[in-house]
């Protein structure tokens, strides 16, 4: 393995910042007690505007996926009907897990290249005159894509029918990390995780919830018990949780949280859009595809790149590990051998973008991808111009 440190470049879990890494490590305190109770009321209180709510934010010790189905089983009820769009990977996962909950599942087809699609959701709805769809689930940013769906249009169209169903979304990806309004967009509930944007390792999960979630929780019927909200309420409005809290990653939130407000949300979106942005111009410079078919799609945490055949993603990822020690990410699903996926989302810099798409350009030379060279110089320019 060569020298230096390793290079994480996957779209998550992402790079720890020192100083989260030494909050991390701090000694662990009495979760009863007068001192954590301080921690956590000022943490629920600083992760709304992160969410772009005033309601409350639900946390758990628990990966993304547990905060998927815990959006699920607080707000529906076995049988129901819910409308989800293939947009990638994880939107087929998460409606595997709906349907194993007991739901039904309408899956509005994809082609992995594009978002949910606003028009066809708002014509289902339209159609559905008795309101038989309870809820509708979106992938904010589909990760094993890089595509954005747009999620205030998807609510526009929701309006426009007319139709009462409940809005949940998927923002694992994309929390932190590009512009996203809870409130703004109507959503009801927003699922999103710690070790993405929020520059956390893997173990936090999240459910922000609106007035109209917390109504459907009254009558849902799914069975729940870890994931139920209304237990995590009560406790948290005196700072406690009805399990054991983890009490360092909540340093270490601590401490991203203020990161994040230092730097300032507006500033954090739009480095990752600059980031995105010149990624973007290196791989056209290269000669190679965006695997986002629609420019208004395009993702600020992640970069998919579409190789042609016969030319293996897999192989080009394993020469730039070996040579570079750099992890890129794989494809995933039906995008497996075909894309890798460049992250940069969290902690990270012009510097750092610089590095990864130089390994990035070698690994595609040293794997025989047939390239125009310039994509760093391109990404350079588009830097220097933003």
């Amino acid at each position: 393995m060569p020298g230096g440190r390793h290079h994480l470049q996957i779209p998550g879990p992402t790079n720890v910042p020192e100083r989260v890494l030494r909050a991390l490590a701090a000694p662990t305190i009495d979760h009863r007690g007068p001192e954590f109770a301080a921690l956590a009321l000022d943490l629920l209180e600083r992760l709304k505007p992160v969410f772009g709510t005033r309601g409350p934010v639900i946390v758990y010790p628990s990966s993304g996926t547990g905060a998927w189905e815990a959006a699920l089983v607080n707000t529906l009820s076995p049988g129901d009907r819910v409308l989800a769009c293939e947009t990638g990977h994880f939107a087929t996962l998460w409606r595997d897990m709906a349907e194993r909950l007991g739901l039904r599942v309408e899956f509005l087809p994809g082609d992995w290249r594009h978002g949910a699609d606003p028009d066809a959701i708002g014509a289902r709805l339209a159609a559905d005159r008795g309101h038989d769809v309870a809820a509708v689930m979106v992938v904010h940013n589909e990760t094993s894509t890089g595509v954005r769906s747009r999620v205030a249009d998807v609510r526009a169209a929701m309006d426009r029918a007319g139709h009462p169903a409940l809005l949940l979304v998927d923002t694992i990806s994309s929390l932190a990390s590009m512009d996203y309004g809870h409130d703004e967009w109507g959503v009801d509930v927003t699922v999103g995780c710690s070790q993405k944007g929020l520059m956390l390792p893997p173990g936090l999960g999240f459910n922000a919830v609106s007035g109209k979630a917390l109504d459907a929780a009254r009558t849902a019927r799914l069975p729940r018990s870890y994931w139920d909200w209304e237990p995590i309420l009560a406790a948290n409005r005196d700072g406690h949780f009805p399990y054991t809290p983890p009490t360092n990653l909540l340093y270490g939130l601590r401490e991203a949280l203020a990161l994040l407000e230092e730097e300032g949300l507006p500033a954090v979106f739009a480095r990752h859009d600059r980031h995105a942005a010149a990624t973007r111009s290196a791989v056209r410079a290269w000669g190679l595809d965006i695997l986002c078919a629609d420019p208004r799609e395009y993702s600020s945490s992640l970069t998919a790149v579409l190789l042609p055949e016969p030319y293996d993603a897999g192989k080009v990822r394993r020469v730039i590990l070996e040579r570079f020690d750099m992890s890129l990410g794989t494809g995933l699903g039906r995008l497996a051998g075909r894309v890798f996926r460049i992250g940069h989302l969290g902690h990270f810099d012009d510097l750092s973008l610089a590095g990864t798409l130089c390994g990035v350009e070698m690994g595609l030379a040293a794997a025989g991808v047939p390239i125009e060279r310039g994509g760093v110089t391109a990404a350079l320019t588009s830097l220097e111009a933003s």
